[in-house]
Parts: C-alpha cells; structure tokens; sequence
C-alpha cells in the first residue's frame, strides 16, 4: 500500500549489468521515499549506483526487480501512453550540459523537442510561447534563442537542459550531478536557480551528487549510498551534526573546511572498494570497515530506524547510544586518523 506523505516512493529497487565476469550489481535494494515538495539528496564516492538509480526510477534503464511508486501507483507496468505520460512527470536533468544536448540543434530545437514529441501544445497556446517562458523560468536571454550549445558557456548550456527538463511542467527532477561540471561560481548560480524553481513551481527533486557540502546546501534530506545500498539516511542536519554509519563520518571527514591553520580529523578508509560484480555475501562496507567483526561477514544489515527520521544499515549501531562506537570497544579497533 503506498504512503499518501510522500509523492515518489521507491521500494527494495534493484539494478543488475549482465557482463562477462558475471552480474554487477549497480543497485542492489535501495528503498526510501521522497514527499512533494522535497529535495532528498543522494550521495556517495564514483561508481556507487547513484545515477544508475536515478535513472532506473524513471526507468531509462529498466530495473531489474522492485517498485517506484509515484502518486500512489506503481510505474514499474506501465506501457504506451501511461508510460508516456509517466515520462512527463519525471524528468532528469543530466551531468554534463555539453554531451547531454544536441551539437546539431539550437536552443529553440532542443528546449521544443520535448513539446513536439508529447504534443504538449494545445489550444491556441503556440510551441514559441512554451520556449519563451522556459527560457525566462530559467534565466536564458531570449537573444540566445537561435544559438548552438558550442557557442554557449557551461551554465547556459545547463540552463538549456533545465529549461528542456521543465518544458513538460513535471512534477519530479532527477538532478544527475547538474553542478559537477561547471565553474564555481556557476555552480552557485545553478543551485539557487533550483531552488528558486522548486519554490515557484512546486518542484521535487531527487539530487544526485559526490560534494557533500554542495548536497546540504540544497537538500532536506540526504541518502548515502555505497556500492549499491543505502548504509544511512536522516535530514541534512542531524547527518552532518550525528552521522553514524562509518562510512558516513569518513565521508564528512573529508570535506575541506575553508579556513587557514584549522585542522580536522580525516578518517582513511583502508582497504580497496570491492568489485560489485559477483558481490561476496556479508555487509558491502565490510572490507573497509575498521569495526567490521562477524555478522558483518555474514549478512547485509537492514536500513533500521535507528532514531525517529534517522536509518543506518549496521549491525551494530542499534547497540549504543553513539551508533556505531560499541564495536570499537569490544575490539579495540579504531579509524586510522591523520591531521590535515
């Protein structure tokens, strides 16, 4: 039954690569909700799964087994003009505003296309009107109406493929990295774009990214993932004042802090990242894990709830008070710290 509080819910979702070494597991059972008019932030080191879930949830790539449930229906059926209509409503903007649009087309071409495919323009509403007013929505000049993406900076270029994304007036975004290639300062430019759009229109987003700092700018609620599961999720700021999985508090450890002589404790992960094909049964971060014993060899941990909001997958964090903390004193294992 699905869960009125939230717009998009995705359930015990899956995504497996056959190769020639086996299967690769790009997601492997990830489940949480994002409610309507949210931003929940999805983050984690390369190759983790986190575009390859972006993209199975509006089903660019089919998943292999599970649900997406938007608005109270599964998606995961759907066919002709049901998944038609689905694609309407879920949108994705892509990482790199370059190879994401088409050399051959200008801005007119690429941000009409949508409209033109759907037959979105009824009445006596003109395709011309529809481009305008994206192109305002998202601070495109109208001067640049005939320009190609070659004679366009990076942040114009990615305001095209916002504007392409909203044409259709969804009500859910897959931002893919939609910063991650641009200069700073666009990158800030972009962000407050996304969140100005989200409070005009109503919009909500799953935002995919590595920089975590980034993320908490913009997020309300942020996802770690780790070779294809979720290892925790809560709001932007218990994660940053109270992360518990180890994973977690390496990640945070690794941000920058912007200030001359301050210095953190940076936690070095040991270990190399295993192959998610053919994944060996137990916890995915067991091997890199400092306070790994046996059960994590065992099984992967649930995402429990370990507090009211807060979800850790860790077979011990339900354990202790500080999460994941009582394993390091039975043991006597602790992180490998360096001052940076």
């Amino acid at each position: 039954m699905a869960n009125d509080n939230y717009l998009l819910e995705v359930k015990d979702l899956k995504k497996y690569f056959k190769v020639k070494a086996g299967t690769l597991h790009a997601v492997d059972g990830i489940s949480f909700g994002v409610k309507k008019g949210e931003t929940l932030g999805l983050v984690g080191e390369s190759g983790c799964g986190k575009s390859t879930a972006g993209r199975a949830i509006i089903r660019l790539h089919e998943p292999t087994a599970g649900d997406v449930i938007f608005e109270g229906k599964s998606t995961l059926h759907y066919k002709g003009q049901d998944k038609k209509r689905m694609r309407q409503e879920m949108q994705i903007v892509f990482q790199d505003p370059y190879s994401s649009l088409n050399p051959r087309l200008n801005t007119f071409q690429l941000i009409s296309d949508p409209l033109k495919v759907n037959k979105e323009v009824l009445g006596g509403e003109s395709i011309e009107n529809r481009v305008k007013t994206a192109m305002e929505l998202v601070g495109l000049e109208q001067r640049l109406v005939d320009s190609y993406p070659h004679e366009l900076d990076g942040g114009r270029r990615q305001r095209i493929g916002i504007a392409r994304a909203l044409a259709l007036q969804p009500k859910f975004v897959v931002l893919d990295e939609p910063v991650s290639a641009l200069d700073v300062s666009i990158q800030a430019q972009i962000l407050n774009l996304l969140q100005k759009l989200q409070k005009d229109i109503g919009l909500t987003y799953l935002f995919i990214a590595h920089n975590l700092s980034v993320v908490k700018h913009i997020s309300d609620r942020i996802a770690v993932m780790y070779l294809g599961h979720i290892v925790e999720l809560t709001d932007y700021k218990t994660i940053f004042a109270r992360p518990q999985h180890p994973y977690t508090q390496a990640l945070l450890s690794a941000i920058p802090i912007p200030k001359v002589g301050l210095k953190r404790e940076r936690i070095i992960l040991e270990g190399d990242v295993p192959s998610p094909v053919n994944p060996k049964p137990g916890c995915c971060f067991a091997g890199r894990c400092p306070y790994a014993q046996g059960p994590c060899l065992e099984s992967m941990p649930p995402l429990v709830e370990k507090e009211p909001g807060h979800f850790v997958a860790c077979h011990f964090v339900q354990e202790s008070a500080d999460g994941i903390k009582l394993p390091a004193e039975i043991t006597g294992k602790s992180p490998r710290k360096v001052a940076i």
